[in-house]
């Protein structure tokens, strides 16, 4: 099989967002969408911390924006974004909580991923590339739709790695490979069809150098697809200038050798999707 060494030289994703902060993927209630700094609750804390100057946060879909109640142990809360405070990064040390939180049915609502999945019309042998997989949420979904295929659930927390790894045992998901994100790694063993960035794409650092890697690790003809949040004020996602307009992705993904070939902007109630294409 063949290695893929361009992406051995991709950053961690612990990005740094315009207020100061770093993130991975989804929600934050209205009043934080317009303000820089806000709190979130550690799943079992009780308390909130705040954002600040140069604290990273880890890339993501299966991690949320957004501040809800402390869920309780055993409890359930509305998807929403892990902090790290004071330049602290967290560890996540108890996936298996976070998932409760991450993978909450209520996100269904908004992040719509059956007709996410739908639009992607991948075909069953398909090779995929979950960019910042975090707890699976799109990735288990893609796993099940592909069952001659392949998804690969790329994240750089270690103990989310582990748990999709256990994850897919579980659920007997022998599809499904979870990959360390780093500063030398990963590689695939396999160039992709499609390469997903749900709820993450704000956060890539360095955007069309990074892009341009990624593009690497696509087959000829292959997809990038991103979804993220749109501009205005709207009850999940980041502050509004941590957002990145669907402009300037088509923008940054031409620069990086994309080209554009659809965006969708009335799929999903808060989130715009954005298709390019490699050569």
């Amino acid at each position: 099989m063949r290695l893929l060494p361009a992406l051995l030289a991709l950053p961690a994703l612990a990005l740094v967002t315009a207020c100061g902060a770093a993130h991975s993927c989804h929600d934050h209630p209205p009043a934080a969408a317009s303000t820089p700094h806000h709190a979130a609750a550690e799943p079992g804390s009780g308390k909130g911390h705040a954002h600040s100057a140069g604290h990273a946060h880890s890339a993501g879909h299966g991690h949320g924006h957004g501040e809800s109640p402390d869920p309780g142990p055993g409890a359930a809360a509305p998807a929403r974004h892990p902090h790290q405070a004071d330049g602290i990064h967290h560890r996540f040390d108890d996936p298996e909580r976070w998932a409760k939180v991450f993978d909450d049915p209520s996100r269904d609502a908004w992040q719509k991923p059956a007709d996410v999945l739908k639009e992607l019309a991948l075909a069953p042998a398909a090779a995929v590339l979950d960019l910042g997989a975090g707890t699976g949420y799109f990735a288990v979904r893609l796993a099940r739709q592909l069952p001659q295929g392949k998804v690969y659930a790329a994240d750089i927390e270690p103990n989310l790695i582990r748990y999709l790894g256990e994850r897919a045992a579980k659920e007997g998901l022998t599809n499904l490979a979870p990959v360390l994100l780093g500063a030398d790694a990963p590689v695939l063993p396999e160039p992709v069809d499609l390469i997903l960035i749900v709820d993450t794409y704000h956060h890539l650092p360095n955007r069309p150098a990074y892009l341009a890697k990624l593009r690497a690790a696509l087959k000829p003809g292959g997809r990038l697809v991103v979804v993220d949040f749109r501009l205005g004020e709207i009850p999940v996602g980041p502050p509004e200038k941590m957002r990145v307009p669907p402009a300037q992705a088509a923008a940054e993904l031409s620069a990086a050798g994309l080209t554009q070939q659809r965006l969708l902007e009335s799929l999903l109630p808060y989130q715009y999707l954005l298709e390019a294409r490699a050569p």
